[in-house]
């Protein structure tokens, strides 16, 4: 025991140097010593063994950071504060350059940390590994590994040298004095496609917001129900993000308790605001929605781009994931939850006549992409002349006429004199197949691994998803009314409305 003891204490002792080697065997000696120091400003996300892959598999970050420290460490607790100044300007919605790295710790003098940290050949604290989040997925790291993408940071022991290095590794700028949307280093090159697949967090960001302002403004009505519901099938079809479709599957099953039919009757005027389980309390795309920012939505400062970015690519994104035989039914969806769900009263009366103006239904994917692909355009070009006559808009993203010629050279038949759009001389087939591939698998490709998306139409994963995580049945006033809304969009809302509503009614029966 003395023996013991006296080891320790010449092990604490050793760690006043700037780091504490160890072997691995002898961690579990280690974790015994405990101090349990806290810092209260915690920027650094702390994880375990449990949370580990979990965190690290969600983030939309391009790059993490990994602190393997122990918590009786000395020169760890000292090292916390450098570490926590550079954490603040990326971790969280507060974070000056927000979405690009993740910084998180993990403690490894707790036992549960043990094989973690082992897996990571943690022979030293604190250690520090940078890398692709997905590479630290039920990923290890060896010091001498050739070809490995996690890499040891060999030069972080204060803010300063931990920035620079990370500088040097993006070929940035970034200073600890960065105030937010200062020395941004924005995505503004038109020439890469790939961009736009950072556009999945944003149109979660701006479905949750949508979903929110909806509940905050009471608007969901007895004349404005009934669009709310279509809209909802909507997306739970033909969302790109997976946690989208299976949340709002999750809402429309169980509308009718969470907003009563008998709002139709005037009994009451808005939805189901208390109680165990509500409207405001549902996550329509999952509990870790909204993160507070946008990433390919970003504009150079705060009143620029974000929300209004965000919609518009997810309904450019529904455009060309359904099928030919939805697209007067989600031409129609998309025009009545403009109208009476969008806050921007002008936008939104814009948008309307746009809507209104359209005489014969569509009868494809493709007329209904081309045409939402024009009403967009129109929309820059209004926007355009009113912000170059005010200086309202963003300097870095100004309006243009999409697609422009360096993203799809194929779409333009002859070069544009100007960026007027009357003047552009479009291939229109060529249009839908820049518009089907930038917004359906472009969108998606980098982020399927994460599980998080699905191929359009992978109806059964939902239905699974589903079957899984909820036995709620859908009430019979819902069944009906939402099957009456629409069984178009697809066969997971048919198929899931109408065998909730067979639960239902065998339930009853017995």
């Amino acid at each position: 025991m003395y023996k013991s003891l006296i080891l320790a204490i010449l092990l604490l002792i050793s760690c006043f140097e700037a780091s504490c080697s160890i072997t691995t065997g002898s961690r579990s000696l280690l974790r015994a010593v405990n101090t349990n120091a806290q810092d209260h400003t915690n920027f650094a996300i702390d994880l375990n063994s449990t949370s580990f892959d979990a965190v690290l598999k969600d983030t939309p970050a391009t790059f993490a950071i990994v602190e393997f420290f122990a918590h009786w460490c000395p020169a760890c607790r000292n090292y916390k504060p450098q570490y926590e100044k550079v954490a603040k300007l990326f971790n969280g919605a507060n974070a000056v350059h927000p979405g690009l790295i993740l910084m998180v710790r993990v403690d490894c003098a707790e036992k549960i940390n043990s094989n973690l940290c082992d897996k990571f050949s943690v022979d030293h604290y604190p250690l520090l590994l940078w890398g692709p989040p997905s590479q630290f997925v039920s990923g290890s790291w060896e010091p001498k590994k050739e070809n490995s993408k996690i890499i040891s940071i060999d030069d972080g022991r204060t803010a300063d040298r931990l920035l620079k290095w990370i500088n040097k590794q993006m070929g940035s700028s970034y200073s600890l004095d960065d105030g937010k949307y200062e020395n941004e280093h924005v995505l503004s090159n038109l020439s890469d496609p790939g961009q736009i697949a950072r556009a999945v967090y944003d149109i979660e960001e701006a479905t949750s917001m949508a979903f929110n302002l909806i509940l905050e403004h009471k608007m969901i009505k007895s004349k404005t129900r009934a669009s709310f519901i279509e809209f909802l099938q909507l997306i739970v079809a033909h969302h790109p993000s997976r946690r989208c479709r299976k949340g709002s599957a999750n809402i429309l099953v169980n509308f009718d308790d969470l907003c009563p039919s008998d709002i139709l009757s005037g009994k009451k005027q808005e939805c189901m605001t208390s109680g165990p389980i509500t409207l405001s309390n549902s996550h329509i795309c999952g509990s870790e929605v909204p993160r507070g920012y946008y990433m390919f939505c970003r504009g150079s400062n705060n009143e620029t781009r974000g929300f209004s970015c965000g919609l518009w690519v997810l309904l450019h994104s529904l455009s060309v994931r359904i099928e030919d035989g939805e697209s007067q039914m989600a031409f129609s969806a998309t025009c009545k939850f403009i109208h009476n769900f969008f806050i921007c009263e002008e936008c939104r009366q814009h948008f309307y006549e746009m809507c209104s103006s359209v005489s014969n239904p569509f009868n494809s994917t493709r007329d209904y992409a081309l045409w939402l692909w024009t009403a967009h355009n129109n929309v820059n070009s209004r926007l355009m002349k009113e912000e170059a006559s005010q200086g309202t808009g963003d300097p870095k993203f100004p309006k243009m006429m999409w697609p422009p010629k360096q993203l799809c050279p194929s779409c333009y038949l002859q070069s544009p004199q100007s960026d007027a759009e009357n003047q552009i001389d479009w291939d229109q087939n060529e249009v839908f197949k820049f518009l089907a591939s930038y917004y359906g698998n472009t969108l998606v490709k980098l982020y399927k691994d994460k599980e998080l998306l699905g191929e359009a139409g992978s109806d059964k994963a939902v239905i699974d998803d589903l079957a899984t995580s909820t036995n709620a049945l859908v009430p019979l006033g819902a069944a009906l009314a939402i099957a009456l809304a629409s069984c178009a969009f697809g066969a997971l809302a048919c198929f899931w409305r109408s065998k909730q509503k067979n639960r239902k009614q065998r339930r009853s029966w017995s």
